[in-house]
């Protein structure tokens, strides 16, 4: 035997056996590390437990969360609304009740909530909804191929132009529809759906046109340079929303799977975008609060804007941040800075006490908005996922005494990321593969 097909041989051994033991995945003409979190040992954490509660009364908590935002009373509990059928079957929709809207962002969350709870019936119908209202196929149009981020209650578009936290949501929790319950046709063949938004959104040509009587150029979500998703796709090229990001949009939990299971040209990408938000997540925080702001510039510095008077300030898109840094160490464990984040960023709301803390922040710590935030408190819950101080069980335990939101202006938002970060916090929220 020669030395090359010696060389060959041990190389195919070793392949088979890291393979086998879910060490590397391939991406592209590369390997990449599978960590050692959840997706690589299949364990995930349920702080809950570790807190004391029993396993009945927390899946208890979830269902009861869950039947309470999908099917409690629909005046003063429920955020979904059925509302009838069409060719493909039941249509359903997420409504942010305080903006009387449909939401592309909460009807992508309310599928991730379906397909992590097994609600196939409840899944099948928003998206069905989503692909009659929300879905634009027009190849005239300068937005075909995204969702309109924001429809009336009559499925009339309040806009014709996409919001990426939307159209990220949907991608994934298609994969996971695919892996859960199998592909079945038409607007059902999940993964085909997934592979076809996420190309999209990496390739979408520029396209200028008419959008609600508006002269609009629209193209990728994502900026190649910096690997980074944008605030919006829309506008001129590398101007206005194009120009910046959302650090709340940055998944790059998700861009790891989509670095295996995506369409094989663009797998690399998304690798490398997953490095590039855990990076910015460091970036974008402030080094004493561990605060971000609404939005941010590549190199991770605040943005200020006109229409959005706390673009520059931790606020309300800002919750979600220690979330998404806090679920990717609990699934990658690749960048332990993160857990210095939550460390960092747990210690600054403890300070400012546990029942008492604000909702909207300069990012230095002064508070602007005393209102404390049902919202931000399951997703401070959810940084304890990456912390590692003793505090961390504190805000486990404000999130498990937290009622579920009910009021008119918090039923939606708030609701969704308290249910959503219940399931983080069980380890109920998982990869389906």
């Amino acid at each position: 035997m020669s030395s090359v097909t010696i060389r060959t041989c041990i190389h195919l051994f070793v392949v088979i056996l890291l393979h086998g033991t879910g060490v590397w995945a391939q991406v592209g003409s590369s390997t990449r590390t599978e960590g050692n979190g959840a997706y690589s040992s299949k364990q995930y954490r349920n702080l809950f437990r570790e807190n004391g509660h029993t396993d009945q009364e927390i899946d208890d908590k979830i269902t009861g969360a869950f039947q309470q935002l999908f099917h409690g009373d629909s005046a003063t509990q429920k955020i979904y609304f059925p509302v009838g059928n069409n060719e493909n079957g039941p249509l359903a929709y997420m409504l942010d009740v305080n903006n009387n809207d449909i939401r592309s962002e909460g009807m992508s969350y309310g599928m991730m909530i379906a397909v992590q709870l097994d609600k196939k019936s409840e899944f099948d119908a928003l998206w069905n909804y989503a692909m009659t209202y929300s879905y634009i196929s027009d190849p005239a149009h300068p937005s075909e191929g995204y969702f309109a981020w924001s429809l009336k209650r009559d499925g009339t578009p309040n806009s014709e132009t996409p919001a990426p936290d939307g159209e990220e949501y949907f991608v994934i929790a298609l994969y996971f529809a695919s892996a859960r319950w199998g592909d079945g046709e038409g607007i059902y063949d999940y993964k085909a759906w997934a592979d076809k938004i996420l190309t999209t959104m990496r390739h979408h040509p520029e396209k200028t046109g008419q959008v609600m009587n508006r002269t609009q150029t629209v193209g990728p979500m994502v900026n190649e340079e910096h690997k980074m998703i944008l605030f919006v796709p829309n506008g001129p090229a590398g101007g206005g929303g194009r120009a910046f990001t959302d650090p709340s949009y940055h998944l790059p939990h998700f861009y790891e799977l989509w670095a295996r299971w995506g369409p094989e040209a663009d797998r690399a990408f998304w690798a490398a975008a997953a490095d590039s938000s855990r990076a910015y997540f460091v970036k974008a925080t402030h080094s004493q609060t561990g605060l971000a702001p609404d939005y941010g510039h590549f190199d991770g510095r605040p943005v200020e804007t006109r229409f959005n008077q706390n673009s520059k300030r931790f606020a309300y898109d800002s919750w979600r941040t220690a979330m998404n840094w806090s679920v990717d160490w609990s699934w990658w464990q690749k960048d332990p800075r993160q857990q210095q984040l939550s460390n960092r960023i747990q210690t600054f709301f403890h300070s400012q006490g546990m029942d008492t803390y604000g909702s909207v922040y300069t990012l230095d710590g002064e508070v602007v908005n005393a209102s404390h935030g049902q919202g931000l408190v399951a997703t401070n819950a959810v940084a304890s996922l990456a912390a590692t101080h003793d505090i961390a069980k504190d805000f486990v335990e404000a999130l498990w005494n937290q009622p579920v939101p009910d009021s008119f202006g918090a039923r939606y938002y708030h609701g969704l990321l308290h249910l959503m970060s219940l399931m983080h916090c069980s380890g109920k929220f998982r990869v389906y593969e």
